[in-house]
């Protein structure tokens, strides 16, 4: 068992098998020392815990939960590209898209979800840049999305 792994079971979560992506594109790639994740929905053994609007049907809550699942699912997209997550040495980068009601402003609320977890995950390595943006409608219906970018060694 990885040195992640074994964090991860201490957290009582585990890293799932890479999603299939919904269009032309890939999962991941490297670029120099970082991966960049595509964006990555909260899909849960390939399908969406729930669609909508946060503020509307989905509660900031619930997205806030999907957020952390955006973070599991970037890891096994990020696991795919590089071997290991292990190698993973730094969170550089995260930008969540929320799927809002017009009325809803917590946007930033919603994407801490990824934030903290990604921050018990790797400790001071997990702090990271992060912008978190309210839109209209996103792949699928779903209520989060989210896209990462990681130092590897």
């Amino acid at each position: 068992m990885s040195q992640l792994d074994a964090r991860l079971a201490e957290l009582g979560l585990e890293v799932p098998a890479t999603s299939k992506p919904v269009a032309a594109y890939l999962p991941a790639v490297t670029s120099g020392n970082l991966v960049y994740t595509s964006g990555q929905l909260p899909m849960v053994d390939g399908a969406l815990p729930a669609t909508g609007k946060v503020g509307a049907s989905v509660s900031p809550e619930d997205a806030q939960r999907f957020a952390r699942q955006c973070v599991l699912n970037s890891l096994a997209a990020a696991r795919t590209a590089i071997g290991s997550l292990d190698r993973i040495t730094r969170v550089v980068k995260v930008v969540g898209f929320v799927a809002s009601d017009p009325s809803f402003t917590g946007q930033p609320a919603v994407i801490n979800g990824a934030s903290e977890l990604l921050q018990e995950i790797f400790g001071e390595a997990g702090q990271h840049a992060r912008s978190a943006v309210g839109v209209a409608v996103l792949p699928l219906d779903a209520p989060v999305e989210i896209e990462f970018v990681f130092e590897f060694a």
